[in-house]
Formats: C-alpha cells, sequence, structure tokens
C-alpha cells in the first residue's frame, strides 16, 4: 500500500477516531477506579492502568482471530463488566472503613482498571484491527496512541469527579452501555436473537444505564440515611 495512497490515508483518519472513541471507555474506568487517590500516587496509577490497557491490546491483537471464536466470551465479559461497574460505584460503601483505606491504594485501584481493560480491550482491537485493514504500521499506531489519550481523559475525568461526585454516576452509566454493546455484539447471541432488536440496541444501553445510575443514586441515599441514622441501644 502507498505510503500517500487515498486509502492508507482514510485508514489513518479511522484509527485516529476510532482511538479518540474507545480510549474514552478506558478513561472512565480509570478514573472512577483512582477518585480515592490523590497527588503522584494517583498519577501513577493512571500511568499503570493505561500502560497495562494498551499492553492487553497488544495481547488481544495478537490472538484475535483464536478469541473470536470463544463462544459467548463476549457476553460473559459484559456481565463482568456490569459487576465492576457495581464495585467501582459502590466501593464506598459497601465496605468497612478498613477495607475502604485498603481499597484506596495504587494496587488496588491498578487491579481494578487491568480487570475492566481486559474486557473491554477485546471490543477495542477489533475495531482497530477493522480499521487498519491488516496494516501492522496502523494498527502499533492505533494502540501506541492510545497511552496519551487514556492518561489525558483519565487525568481530566478524576479531577471532574472530585469537583462534581454526580459524574460518578454518570460514568458508571457509561460502563453500563458498553457492557450491553458488548452483549449484544456476541455472535452467540446476535445469532440466538437473529436480528429481533437490530436497530434498538442502543436504546436498550442508554435504558438500561439511566436506571443503573437512578439506582445507584437511590442505594447511595439509603446507605447513607442509615450510616447518619441514630444508633438505637
Amino acid at each position: 500500500m502507498d505510503f500517500l495512497s487515498g486509502e492508507l490515508a482514510a485508514r489513518f483518519l479511522g484509527v485516529l477516531m476510532i482511538d479518540l472513541i474507545l480510549s474514552g471507555d478506558n478513561a472512565v474506568v480509570i478514573a472512577l477506579a483512582v477518585r480515592q487517590l490523590h497527588g503522584k500516587t494517583r498519577k501513577r496509577a493512571i500511568f499503570w492502568g493505561a500502560f497495562g490497557a494498551v499492553a492487553l491490546r497488544l495481547i488481544f491483537a495478537a490472538v484475535i482471530t483464536y478469541l473470536l471464536r470463544i463462544p459467548l466470551l463476549q457476553a460473559i465479559g459484559a456481565v463482568l463488566l456490569v459487576w465492576i461497574a457495581w464495585k467501582l460505584l459502590f466501593q464506598d460503601h459497601e465496605e468497612s472503613e478498613e477495607d475502604v483505606e485498603a481499597a484506596g491504594n495504587i494496587w488496588e485501584a491498578i487491579r481494578i482498571i487491568i480487570a475492566a481493560d481486559a474486557i473491554m480491550s477485546l471490543d477495542n482491537v477489533v475495531a482497530l484491527v477493522g480499521v487498519s485493514g491488516g496494516n501492522l504500521w496502523l494498527l502499533v499506531f492505533g494502540l501506541a496512541l492510545t497511552i496519551p489519550l487514556i492518561v489525558w481523559g483519565s487525568t481530566i475525568l478524576s479531577a471532574l469527579m472530585d469537583r462534581l461526585p454526580w459524574l460518578v454516576y454518570v460514568g458508571s452509566g457509561v460502563l453500563i452501555y458498553v457492557a450491553v454493546e458488548m452483549f449484544f455484539k456476541d455472535r452467540v447471541i446476535h445469532d440466538w436473537l437473529g436480528g429481533s432488536l437490530e436497530g434498538i440496541e442502543w436504546m436498550i444501553g442508554v435504558a438500561a444505564a439511566i436506571v443503573f445510575m437512578l439506582f445507584g443514586w437511590w442505594y447511595a441515599r439509603r446507605v447513607r440515611r442509615r450510616e447518619t441514622a441514630p444508633r438505637v441501644r
């Protein structure tokens, strides 16, 4: 393929667009995971989280054909992503003070980030491989570009979440939408549904995200009331 060909230029722009869109998911996960950290510890967690995301994409890119043959892999990943969204949203309320302190260290944050990235990276790599058209250099460029995009995006998001706590609910809603999207993209689920939900999957994803955010808001209020209620001896 000629370096200055129109096809290569189009694929290059496609890789840029895919990176900008898909890196947002990873940035949301990292921002949610590091929101209890501060200063240099937060910066280190963001860097290693972004590094882990790219490393996973490199591994998945090497074995993508094999992974896509595993039945229900994306559907199972979608369910796990819902669990991670729950954990990230309610980790402040579901644990004791000692557990919260432990969950607020860099290694716990990185572990959560890597777990979520391992689920979402498969979808991201499939998109990058498709857009790059099998061009190795474009694929490597797209994966390398992911690091600064994720670091920059998660740094800004985590800072915003410090000032605007309600963004935590929005971030968890984004993860639920991604989970629903992954679920319907699974080859087994898609074949089973037979295209009956074609064109409305996104509406189901939006509805699921809204329901999850509202439930999260209600649950958080319920827990706060229980914690602040006077104890009867």
